[in-house]
């Protein structure tokens, strides 16, 4: 079942615009994950409409020298969704920085947030509470948010990761 299935089963309104914001270091998983999302190709990614709801998932590159144009895309996000390599140990620093830094910017303050911990299907992944810890996520208190181990190869948990952004996912009408 792709995100839009999920969505549709969320429909409050026509009027409903959800947007989502897919980030994480490159590498993580980000566009496999998007594709999984879709349950289709996606080798133009662009906006998409569904029957009650325009739905905006933006995936930006993680390139060190494009994290500074991911500012860009923070107004109006109902979810931020980071995507870790949970095998990629040696990044875990910089990818927890990376976070940090997003869940200081005014414009995503009380944004819930899914982590995906990517890539669970590798021998080396580090468990998703691991992650957690590493991450300090203990210590967010302003906003709802979920670790969900996952393959974005096998799609494994990327249902579950969604179920929850569909229960915690802040509505609001387009402008």
């Amino acid at each position: 079942m792709g995100l839009l299935s999920i969505l549709r089963r969320l429909k409050q309104s026509p009027e409903q615009e959800v947007r989502l914001l897919l980030l994480g270091l490159d590498n993580a998983g980000k566009t496999t994950v998007l594709k999984q999302l879709a349950a289709e190709d996606v080798s133009h990614i662009t906006p998409t409409q569904s029957t009650g709801f325009k739905l905006n998932v933006w995936d930006i590159g993680g390139q060190r020298k494009i994290r500074p144009y991911w500012r860009n895309y923070f107004e109006n996000t109902d979810v931020l969704i980071y995507v870790i390599d949970s095998s990629d140990r040696k990044r875990f620093e910089e990818t927890s920085l990376e976070l940090a830094e997003l869940l200081e910017e005014e414009k995503l303050a009380t944004v819930p947030l899914l982590v995906f911990a990517n890539k669970q299907d590798l021998m080396t992944a580090a468990p998703a509470s691991e992650l957690a810890e590493s991450l300090r996520l203990h210590t967010i208190r302003d906003r709802m948010w979920q670790v969900q181990a996952c393959s974005a190869l096998t799609a494994e948990g990327i249902q579950d990761g969604m179920t929850w952004v569909c229960r915690n996912i802040k509505f609001r009408k387009k402008p």
